[in-house]
């Protein structure tokens, strides 16, 4: 085993508050990009027509659920090298690079099985409005059948994050985003010498978008990424390496997956009042991306960190580490559900929204709100639980939260017939999902932290 060929990282030495924003600032602009390219995005699609917001909106689960795939397992790549650079283990920092390359190909091969066989029945399952099932077709083919660029793009970013290198990351989403914004109106609208593609344009501009970060990436990856050594003979799959990433990142799939779940059944149940109500959802979900977006970021610039100085046992700076991350988080959800309880209507009109639109999703969104709150605790636990190598528990929390919860909650209060009533729903699920996540919390400080030597 080579122990001997990695310096001390910045990880184990910077202090703790700068290393939070040195590592996460790049990210979470990054991601705070992408959420505002998906806004954009759907901006341009509801200017085509409210059944084409809709379609998209119907899409969210299965792009939902290609991103839960593509993040979860870079997650686990990411948790592993990381504690691999702590305890400067060269040979499985190298393996578990490769192998997560190799799991690139693999969820393609899975994803592309499903657009090709799923997604006609799948759109069939939620509506009956002929123009939202053929634009919901067009666009999900494109998505699906284009995954590998999602994928590849996703496993890159988070080898450059996994080394301390997210300014690159940074750069490399920012690019695909740049590509997504310009050829959006261009190749929907016809601009130029584009033809007028339609939601097939929007959906065209997304992988291409994706394709521009994915060769970024990886350029930077060969060019920059010193700690890192490519070998094709490291290609070849080892089950140990691919198990123990699998052991982090099944949790976070499924996890993440979960919220595809109950996005379809959610879809279902607003369907029964009004497809406009779908609509606000869909609505919700892109501006509710441009706050959490950021909160995801932070919470995937600790992950490293954290399991850094676990493999290091460093006692002081995992603590600090947490206590800062949650601080952050929390002055940033405070700040969306400022935005969200004053400024709703001139959200939905960034939307083309129309009065009825309007009718649902201003109660909608200032009944939401009060979620995020807590929501800034739930997700910095997470990804502690996730960076200790105990993404069980964030399994079960989400689980928990979602399904026993959620789910059934939106159902009994849509037995009210009003749609106004639904919204309670994620008050509800969340004050659940904090308690739970502060109880998991204790278990991993008295099994993991408390021990570890204080310096």
């Amino acid at each position: 085993m080579e122990k001997n060929n990695i310096s001390e990282n910045k990880m184990g030495t910077m202090p703790v508050v700068p290393l939070i924003f040195n590592m996460s600032l790049p990210i979470m602009f990054g991601m705070l990009v992408m959420a505002l390219y998906n806004i954009v995005d759907s901006i341009f699609v509801a200017k085509l027509s409210e059944q084409a917001l809709t379609a998209v909106s119907l899409a969210f689960p299965v792009q939902n659920l290609m991103i839960s795939f593509g993040i979860g397992t870079a997650i686990g790549i990411n948790a592993i090298l990381s504690f691999a650079l702590g305890q400067k283990n060269q040979e499985d920092v190298d393996k578990c690079a490769m192998n997560g390359i190799f799991l690139v190909f693999c969820n393609f091969l899975l994803f592309l099985i499903l657009g090709l066989t799923c997604v006609k029945p799948y759109l069939r399952s939620q509506t009956s409005d002929a123009s939202i099932y053929t634009y919901g077709v067009e666009y999900l083919m494109i998505v699906t059948c284009g995954s590998f660029f999602l994928f590849a793009e996703v496993t890159m970013e988070r080898l450059l994050q996994a080394t301390g290198r997210t300014v690159l990351s940074m750069v490399s989403q920012c690019v695909g985003a740049a590509v997504n914004l310009i050829f959006d109106p261009l190749l929907i609208f016809g601009l130029g010498p584009f033809p007028a593609l339609g939601i097939q344009g929007a959906a065209i501009a997304t992988v291409f978008g994706q394709i521009c970060a994915m060769i970024l990436s990886f350029v930077l990856n060969v060019t920059k990424n010193h700690e890192i050594h490519f070998k094709l003979k490291n290609l070849r799959p080892d089950s140990l390496i691919i198990g123990r990433i699998y052991k982090i990142a099944v949790p976070s799939i499924a996890m993440n997956s979960i919220t595809s779940v109950i996005a379809y059944f959610v879809n279902l149940i607003l369907g029964h009042f009004t497809m406009t109500a779908v609509a606000v959802y869909g609505v919700f979900i892109k501006m509710n991306s441009f706050i959490f977006m950021p909160v995801f970021g932070l919470n995937s610039g600790i992950v490293p960190i954290i399991a850094y100085n676990y493999g290091a046992q460093k006692h002081k700076r995992l603590t600090n580490t947490i206590r800062a991350s949650i601080a952050c988080s929390f002055l940033i959800m405070f700040t969306g559900f400022l935005i969200f309880e004053i400024f709703p209507a001139q959200l939905f009109r960034l939307f083309s929204a129309s009065d009825e639109m309007l009718s649902i999703g201003i109660p909608a969104f200032r009944r939401i709100a009060p979620s995020f709150l807590g929501a800034a605790f739930a997700i910095t636990l997470s990804s502690v639980f996730q960076a200790f190598g105990n993404a069980v528990y964030s399994m079960i929390v989400s689980f928990s939260r979602q399904l026993v919860v959620f789910l059934p909650a939106a159902y009994l209060l849509s037995l009210t017939g009003n749609v106004n009533n639904v919204w309670w729903c994620f008050i509800i699920a969340e004050f659940m999902s904090v308690g739970m996540s502060l109880f998991f919390m204790r278990r991993v400080y008295v099994q993991k932290i408390k021990p570890l030597p204080v310096e």
